[in-house]
């Protein structure tokens, strides 16, 4: 079949969100690359995929918290220049406290939801800048603008996400590179089992599906929006959210303090 959208490469694709994304992207016509750790995993969605579309899918196993399995993934993204579109799904949860919370894990959760993420944009970011087209999908949390709700250091990941995305996206205006960061709230996958908490803990009014996010995302692509957050329905709370984040912009550093900050007032 001939392939008229290029190569769309989904990182954690092997379960939940990620493949929803390969499915979905492979029925608008992308060929994919599915990267994640269980190579098993991977194969049977190509494999499904593959004969559901007649689609090219090539798996690349990888542990992307692993410094060489990602530099790996990086070369490859260098190495191919019909990669047009970036999904950068993989990430770990965490909903212990802090202080209940192994550092050893935190850091592993540092290294894949945020350095990984980092990294593999670096690497495709050039290509798609010389082409003049192409996505990069930053999948971040609700936690990045709601870090109470669970382990501070996975809020404060996701909160790297969205500041790293809209600097990217400032960068690339005008280059013909789109980029989308999506705000998942609680969704029904494995994640939450291997953050410590099962889905089926959580009350079923707050857990949308894996479908329900992903098409819910993609249309938000297809419209143009940077930021997509599925679960909210008043979407008029975030465009307020950013127009008070966009007031204090250039009101944020001056050469002395605020008159409130002074010890006689």
């Amino acid at each position: 079949m001939t392939n008229t959208k290029g190569i769309a490469v989904i990182t954690g694709a092997s379960t939940g969100i990620g493949v929803v994304y390969a499915d979905r992207l492979a029925a608008q016509g992308y060929d994919l690359v599915l990267v994640a750790r269980s190579a098993d995993k991977l194969a049977t969605v190509a494999d499904r995929i593959r004969a559901k579309t007649t689609r090219k899918v090539d798996v690349l196993p990888a542990d992307l918290a692993d410094a060489k399995d990602l530099k790996r993934i990086e070369d490859f993204l260098k190495a191919t220049p019909n990669v047009t579109l970036l999904v950068n799904n993989a990430g770990l949860g965490g909903t212990l406290k802090l202080v209940d919370s192994d550092v050893d894990q935190m850091t592993s959760m540092i290294s894949l939801n945020v350095t990984a993420l980092m990294r593999l944009t670096y690497a495709v970011v050039p290509q798609l800048i010389a082409r003049g087209a192409g996505t990069i999908i930053n999948i971040a949390s609700i936690v990045a603008i709601n870090p109470e709700s669970l382990n501070g250091v996975y809020g404060g990941t996701k909160a790297f996400v969205v500041a790293f995305s809209q600097k990217l996206r400032q960068e690339l205006e005008g280059t013909g590179v789109r980029v989308q960061v999506v705000l998942p709230g609680a969704t029904a996958t494995d994640f939450w089992a291997i953050a410590g908490r099962p889905v089926e803990l959580l009350p079923s009014a707050i857990v949308m599906s894996g479908e329900d996010l992903v098409d819910a995302a993609l249309l938000g692509l297809d419209r143009g929006e940077f930021a997509t957050i599925p679960s909210l329905q008043d979407g008029g709370l975030f465009d307020a959210y950013e127009t008070a984040r966009q007031a204090m912009i250039g009101k944020l550093s001056n050469s002395t303090p605020a008159p409130r900050y002074r010890a006689d007032t």
